[in-house]
């Protein structure tokens, strides 16, 4: 009788996993008697788990073995950068041990990097390179933590690799200041299981670090200032904008930013911003202007980090010179250094240094308000050696009390590169020492100008187009050193060519010129009409104004013709010299010896004639026209002076 074959099992019902399992064991454990069936896969699944168990028991061996190898410290520095950072290489078939998931996580020198190491004769050595261990872990980290942030700012901020690079490499503490946040999220439950990039991550994107990079450089900041603005925050990143909106509401203006900022003498970013707008109101109350703040600021950025109180003592040490608030105010806006760079004890001093040039208090006020920049001279570097120097070459304390009231500016410059180098030229052109002090008293300001570009070419254009001989340059600058400012286009020239028009000499001017420097300062509208009067009305020859150049520097109105009608009532002549160089009385005085004189003379009390006595009639006026002919000068002739006065009046009429 034939029976039905029972049904297989399905495979996933419990009886076929209860036969699957028993036919493994039978297969594993097998006896020579047991069934043979299958012996060939038997078997190698047989060799297999012996195998296995071998190698495993091999491999806890090595790793009991290890624990007594003592690892280079090269090898553990590999090691720690193998395990830290943030890419590591691939591995490959071949490599000296797998990281694949199956296998070991680390390598095995890597988990007993930690473990005790045999004792070593010195203990004090075996601390010093877990140190060293340490630090060189934490570099590790840190660099980890520095291409994070990199790579924050070219994806996030769209900046340049080279400019996220600069920036990373000038925030050193910034980037631990990241490491440690970001390893303190590791207690928060949300991060619990996150890795050190991902917090790290994190924590960058939460500050808005790469925003506040952006905002800064678009207002004018270099990436220098902007990585130490950021350290200087120590982590508060908001008070850095706060701050920056603060300065840009008093008109700093951005390329300044930066400035303000940094170089206050203190952390500005711990400054609140009443105590920075109590400052500003009390300065606007003292006569600088709401509009000036920005340049003062920008300009004097420690102001931001004094109390309130030192800036009132500051603002009243001026005030109590006798300054009204409108100098006050215009003075620091000259110079906003006076107040927040000088220590009070340095103000002092050089206050009661400028008073030993003879000067009072109100005197050394106004000085400062017209000239603040003195106050940022030092008394050692600037003052004392310009003061020594000027007293060997003759200048008295009164000099140099003159020279500082007119041209306060000379005691800023620098001895050695500005002025001796004007002055060992002035010696080498033929003026002494004792010329050169009352060049420097009278026309201080000549040290102000440039030696190559305006005191050189003035001398050169004296000499060669003016005709000063070599031998008068020195006597010519020290008479008249006002010349050296003068410009030789729209001055010195344009009065050269007007002399050369009146027929005089290019010798003849120089000599004129040595004699009376001013000569060539005045207006050619003062020479016309003076010189008009002098050969029309009082026919007097060239000759007397080439000797007496000085004629132009008379007036007019004043002196030239009222004392003209006095000669000619009395019937008297004297040279230009004789006539003006005297006072009223004196000249009259001569006159009233001249009448007597020839009142003897026509008496025949006495045999020759007053010396200078001359009639104005015709003769007489004819005989000292011949005079003058004879020592040379051809313009005497009646030919001559028509010829230069029409010269004269074309060149009136042309300009």
């Amino acid at each position: 009788m034939l029976t039905a074959p029972s049904p297989s099992p399905c495979p996933h019902s419990p009886l076929f996993s209860l036969r699957r399992t028993t036919t493994i064991s039978a297969v594993i454990h097998h006896h020579p008697q047991d069934r043979q069936h299958n012996a060939k896969s038997a078997s190698l699944l047989r060799y297999h788990f012996t195998n296995t168990q071998q190698q495993q028991q091999q491999q806890q061996k090595q790793d009991d073995a290890v624990v007594d190898v003592v690892i280079p410290p090269e090898e553990k520095v590999k090691l720690l950068e193998l395990s830290l950072v943030r890419k590591r290489p691939p591995q490959f078939p071949g490599s000296i041990y797998d990281m694949s998931s199956g296998s070991l996580s680390h390598p095995p020198h890597l988990r007993t990097l930690f473990k005790q190491q045999p004792p070593s004769s010195n203990d004090n050595d075996g601390g010093d390179v877990d140190e060293e261990l340490i630090m060189k872990a934490l570099d590790i980290r840190r660099q980890v933590t520095a291409e994070i942030f990199k790579e924050a700012m070219w994806r996030k901020g769209k900046f340049g690799i080279t400019y996220s690079t600069n920036v990373a490499d000038r925030l050193p503490d910034f980037i631990d200041h990241v490491m440690i946040k970001a390893a303190a999220l590791k207690k928060l439950p949300e991060f619990a299981d996150s890795s050190f990039n991902v917090r790290a991550k994190w924590f960058i994107e939460d500050s808005n670090v790469v925003p506040l990079i952006r905002w800064l450089k678009h207002n004018g900041l270099s990436y220098p200032k902007i990585a130490k603005l950021i350290c200087m925050s120590g982590g508060n990143l908001e008070s850095i904008r706060h701050l920056a909106e603060w300065l840009k509401s008093v008109h700093v203006k951005g390329e300044f930013l930066g400035v303000a900022l940094l170089k206050t003498g203190g952390n500005i970013l711990e400054r609140s911003i009443e105590e920075l707008n109590e400052i500003v109101e009390y300065l606007e109350t003292n006569g600088v202007r709401r509009d000036w703040m920005g340049y003062v600021m920008s300009r004097c950025p420690q102001l931001l980090s004094q109390s309130i109180e030192e800036v009132k003592t500051r603002v009243h040490f001026y005030l109590d010179m006798g300054m009204n608030k409108n100098d006050f105010g215009t003075m620091v806006f000259k110079y906003p250094k006076i107040l927040g760079f000088l220590t009070l004890e340095e103000m002092n001093q050089k206050v009661t240094y400028l008073k030993e040039f003879g000067l009072s208090t109100e005197d050394v006020g106004r000085l400062l308000a017209f000239r603040p920049h003195l106050m940022g001279c030092g008394i050692g570097e600037r003052w004392k050696p310009l003061v020594k120097y000027l007293y060997y070459l003759g200048v008295s304390r009164d000099g140099m009390r003159r020279m500082l009231v007119i041209k306060p500016m000379v005691f800023c410059f620098d001895l050695e590169t500005t002025i001796v180098p004007k002055v060992r030229f002035f010696q080498d052109i033929g003026v002494r020492d004792e010329g050169i002090a009352n060049m420097l008293v009278k026309f201080p300001s000549l040290l102000t100008y440039s030696l190559y570009k305006k005191i050189r070419p003035v001398v050169i254009f004296l000499m060669t187009k003016a005709g000063v001989s070599e031998r008068d340059i020195g006597k010519c600058l020290a008479l008249g050193p006002e010349l050296l400012g003068c410009s030789i286009g729209n001055k010195l020239e344009v009065n050269v060519k007007y002399f050369l028009s009146l027929g005089i000499k290019l010798h003849q001017l120089g000599a004129m010129i040595a004699d009376f420097p001013m000569l060539l300062r005045y207006n050619i509208d003062i020479f016309r009409p003076k010189y008009r009067y002098l050969r029309r009305t009082m026919v007097r020859p060239l000759q007397d104004l080439i000797e007496f150049p000085r004629f132009f520097s008379y007036s007019l109105e004043e002196r030239i013709i009222p004392r003209h009608k006095i000669m000619v009532e009395n019937r008297v002549n004297f040279k230009l010299r004789y006539m003006l160089a005297c006072s009223d009385e004196e000249f009259n005085q001569k006159v009233a010896d001249k009448v007597e004189g020839r009142r003897l003379y026509e008496l025949g009390l006495i045999n020759e004639a007053p010396p200078h006595s001359q009639t104005v009639d015709d003769s007489l006026r004819q005989q000292d026209a011949v005079d003058y002919t004879d020592i040379g000068s051809k313009a005497s002739e009646p030919q001559a002076i028509d010829s230069s006065i029409e010269r004269t009046e074309f060149d009136r009429s042309s300009n």
